[in-house]
């Protein structure tokens, strides 16, 4: 992989809630864009009123091509990205936690990198999908790593009390349908004295304005390659469609966004003890999202080394600046918010 990237790729090591799916929205209603995957079109139906069923279906569907569609790899790149974002709320370790249980783990991005990083020792990977499981054990395989993996419900761990030193997450909660009872879930499971680190969740107010800067970026980018000067600018109509039916499920997978204080409230409600949160990426979600939405919609061949590297220098000062006007930016602005505990 180029080891500059681009904007996306940077923000990319980030797989929250994902905004070109919902950015090719305003085309073609959910209900009319097909099946998902192998999903049946009675399958795509039954998920409408059934979140969970949905998780499912879109997760299984997108196991195949995340980690490409996300720019994640388990290089030095999103090493350090999963590293800074554990250590922003939770700090470094003395020593590696021993034994880290993942829920909503998907390919393995968030335990594959911290193992790599020296956090933790041995990984447990948990997710709703099958699929996701099934890719996180690929790719722990091709790394020489060795973790446990399963489909579990994240609302009803199938773990013992005390099991685990630390209970980790990255962007998975707002798609979980009751919070609060997954952070029991959490608190349960985990050994008195560790710790429970979620990572990388939409705050309220910054996913409205990313969703908003996508949505604007998608319609004057799809714009501007209908001209005829620009048409070879444009993806072809497969790709664009395929992510259109991405979306028929973006409405029941991602449930919720967070203002921090009230995040902290919740995990205290559920047993955690000294609960902090921290907050990331202003500016920088600014100009990450529109640059990913922007990347979707072009060919991939016109993004030129030179628009690489200067969307991913914008990115990194822009995530430098974010961390400057921290002291005088309220947190619930930022786009990104982490939470950590202790039991």
């Amino acid at each position: 992989m180029d080891s500059v990237g681009t904007a996306a790729e940077a923000h990319s090591c980030d797989p929250a809630s994902d905004a070109r799916p919902d950015v090719a929205s305003g085309t073609t209603s959910g209900r009319e864009r097909g099946v998902v995957g192998n999903a049946s079109a009675a399958d795509v139906e039954a998920a409408w009123n059934d979140t969970k069923l949905a998780q499912v279906l879109y997760h299984d569907w997108e196991a195949g091509s995340y980690d490409e569609k996300w720019s994640i790899s388990f290089d030095q790149r999103c090493i350090d990205y999963a590293r800074d974002r554990f250590v922003a709320v939770a700090g470094m370790p003395e020593v590696p936690y021993g034994s880290s249980l993942e829920i909503g783990g998907g390919t393995g991005f968030f335990t594959l990198n911290l193992m790599q990083a020296g956090i933790i020792d041995s990984g447990t990977v948990t997710d709703i999908s099958p699929g996701m499981v099934a890719a996180a054990k690929r790719n722990a395989e091709g790394l020489g790593l060795r973790i446990d993996g399963e489909a579990v419900d994240a609302e009803d761990l199938p773990f013992e009390d005390d099991s685990f030193d630390l209970v980790i997450g990255h962007a998975v909660i707002h798609h979980l349908p009751d919070v609060e009872q997954a952070f029991r879930e959490m608190v349960r499971v985990v050994r008195p004295g560790g710790r429970i680190v979620i990572c990388g969740e939409p705050t309220r107010y910054g996913d409205v304005v990313a969703r908003r800067l996508s949505r604007a970026t998608w319609w004057a980018a799809t714009a501007a390659t209908r001209l005829p000067f620009l048409r070879d600018w444009a993806r072809p109509q497969e790709e664009l469609d395929e992510s259109s039916r991405a979306a028929a499920l973006e409405a029941v997978v991602d449930l919720h966004t967070f203002d921090p204080a009230e995040l902290r409230a919740l995990v205290r409600r559920a047993g955690g003890r000294e609960v902090s949160t921290v907050t990331e990426e202003l500016t920088a979600a600014w100009w990450g999202w529109p640059v990913r939405t922007l990347e979707a919609a072009i060919r991939e061949e016109r993004l030129t080394r030179a628009w690489r590297v200067m969307a991913f220098r914008s990115w990194i000062l822009l995530s430098r600046l974010d961390e400057r006007v921290k002291p005088v930016v309220p947190d619930a602005l930022y786009y990104n918010v982490s939470v950590t505990a202790t039991v």
